[in-house]
């Protein structure tokens, strides 16, 4: 599963207009928000790590996990991302900031709940090598 093309249908959907229609954009955009260090330009194994150390655990168990994903707010996503960044990343697209984190509180779980089987990200962060680089994260 390609990552960054489900995220970037996801995003473009939700914001519409001429954000939409440059995909490339969307592409940098995406990365810059979300890691950018993975193959797939997004490194959601940072991603879940950042909510469990920023008191979002049960979100991300939620993401992860094979039930219902819970809700997380437009102000836990600026939390998580940095409101700095959430600014440009909206400058950049042209878009409106509320429409941009309205986007991204649908996007970001949705592409973790459907990178994750069973709550498994381990093809996701790129095997046992992106593993090891991932729990080196945690152990920082």
């Amino acid at each position: 599963m390609d990552i960054m093309k489900l995220a970037t249908q996801m995003l473009a959907s939700k914001l519409g207009g001429s954000a939409a229609n440059d995909s490339n954009q969307l592409e940098s955009v995406i990365g810059g928000l979300l890691g950018g260090s993975g193959q797939s330009g997004i490194d959601l194994g940072s991603l879940v790590g950042h909510l469990k150390q920023g008191g979002l655990a049960d979100i991300a168990d939620s993401w992860l996990g094979d039930g219902d994903n819970e809700h997380i707010s437009r102000s836990q996503i600026e939390q998580l991302l940095g409101s700095d960044k959430i600014k440009q990343a909206a400058s950049q697209l042209g878009a409106d900031q509320n429409d941009l984190l309205r986007g991204l509180q649908d996007m970001i779980p949705q592409v973790v709940d459907k990178s994750s089987s069973g709550g498994n990200l381990l093809d996701s962060v790129g095997g046992l090598g992106g593993l090891a680089n991932l729990a080196g994260k945690f152990l920082k």
